[in-house]
């Protein structure tokens, strides 16, 4: 049997610190597998004008699976004034490469589980009755639809006189526009397709159903945003009463969401909604589990490639440090959402395990776990390095 090879990405800032300790805590749990590193980022992107080339492309189209550590992303102006100068001035714009990435191989399902673990001192607490502390568990999984929506790219500052014209068409448009010179307007489409909203909402409802979660909760704004949230919501009626009728469908605007999510996270099992209101909804349950620094996601696309990711940023500052401090799990859940994928899932619960363990524990932690602001001397208050916790990992995986 030949060995199966991963695609690693270390992108900007701490990609490549939390990446470089992931990887050896699957070795270190028993996942053989081979490396190939892809370019990507924004020493890509100053050097080639092109954050994502096309020989990563073909990495990862070769060998379908890849673990990406973080990206930078700047304004459009900033970002253009970095090329190098022999690249300036040619036309070249900015974009981000995980975007053109899911852009590119539609990778249109993202998965982003929000668990917490027993004893993380960064839990959600809410006050209780008699005045007691009472700390929920968390265990909500979001599916945020990946490429479509307000992250479709589809958008214009002064339109183009057909997109102008067409908007024209529009009485409401005109009413609250047509005054406005057209050079003064930027226009950002929200855009749903029938064919990636059912497969975002089926895979929701198949996971509530292997996983036993009672509900799948449809978070978006139908009452205001009627044709997008709209179509979504209906689709989700027909399919639940067709498919799914031992799974309950609940309905909730993304604004109350945000409220009960404090409220009452509990209650909510699979969560499943658009590009943006995903994006919003999944960094609202990660704080309740200690921040991004335990969330992870993966995005799939319908022909089984699949990238794997933790959703924090690159943190360029603390890239610059001579001691990296920054909190790894959130790339090492990314990893075992790998091994899940792959079939390795015996070797994620022995990494699962022992991130448990040393978090229950509480004798290693992270700057960020013990609530310190993330400067190069908190390994002298008693914090840990990225290294060190990926180190108490490994000595609690269990063969």
């Amino acid at each position: 049997m030949s060995q199966r090879t991963i695609v690693t990405l270390p992108g900007d800032g701490i990609g490549g610190n939390v990446l470089k300790q992931a990887i050896r805590i699957l070795e270190a749990a028993g996942f053989t597998a081979g490396y190939v590193e892809g370019d990507i980022g924004w020493e890509f992107w100053k050097k080639e004008a092109n954050p994502l080339p096309d020989r990563t492309i073909e990495l990862i189209k070769k060998h379908k699976v890849a673990l990406f550590g973080a990206i930078t992303s700047k304004p459009k102006d900033e970002a253009a004034d970095e090329l190098d100068p022999a690249l300036q001035g040619k036309g070249y714009v900015y974009s981000s490469p995980i975007v053109g990435l899911r852009q590119h191989f539609n990778l249109d399902v993202c998965i982003r589980p929000c668990r917490s673990y027993k004893g993380n001192p960064l839990n959600f607490i809410r006050r209780g009755r008699n005045n007691t502390i009472e700390e929920p568990e968390i265990d909500v999984v979001i599916f945020r639809q990946n490429t479509e929506g307000l992250y479709g790219g589809v958008e214009w500052t002064d339109p183009p006189d057909k997109v102008y014209e067409a908007l024209m068409t529009h009485p409401k448009f005109v009413k609250n526009f047509g005054n406005n010179p057209k050079n003064e307007l930027s226009v950002s489409t929200r855009i749903f397709s029938r064919k990636a909203t059912e497969r975002i909402l089926r895979a929701a409802f198949d996971h509530a159903r292997e996983y036993k979660y009672r509900s799948v909760t449809l978070c978006e704004k139908p009452n205001v945003i009627r044709e997008t949230s709209g179509m979504m919501f209906k689709l989700a009626k027909e399919i639940r009463k067709s498919d799914y009728p031992d799974i309950e469908l609940w309905n909730t605007n993304i604004d109350a969401q945000m409220m009960w999510l404090t409220k009452n996270p509990e209650n909510y099992g699979v969560i499943v909604a658009s590009n943006m209101f995903g994006d919003i909804v999944s960094d609202g349950f990660a704080g309740l589990i200690g921040g991004l620094g335990f969330a992870c996601s993966a995005q799939f696309s319908e022909e089984g490639i699949a990238v794997f990711e933790p959703t924090h940023g690159s943190a360029p500052k603390y890239a610059g440090y001579d001691i990296s401090i920054v909190n790894p799990i959130a790339m090492i859940e990314s990893s075992c959402m790998m091994l899940d994928f792959i079939g390795e899932n015996k070797i994620a619960v022995k990494i699962r395990n022992a991130i448990a363990k040393v978090i229950s524990e509480g004798k290693v932690r992270t700057y960020d776990m013990m609530k310190l602001p993330g400067r190069p001397d908190v390994i002298e208050k008693g914090a840990v390095s990225t290294e060190q916790m990926a180190n108490a990992i490994i000595e609690n995986i269990v063969s």
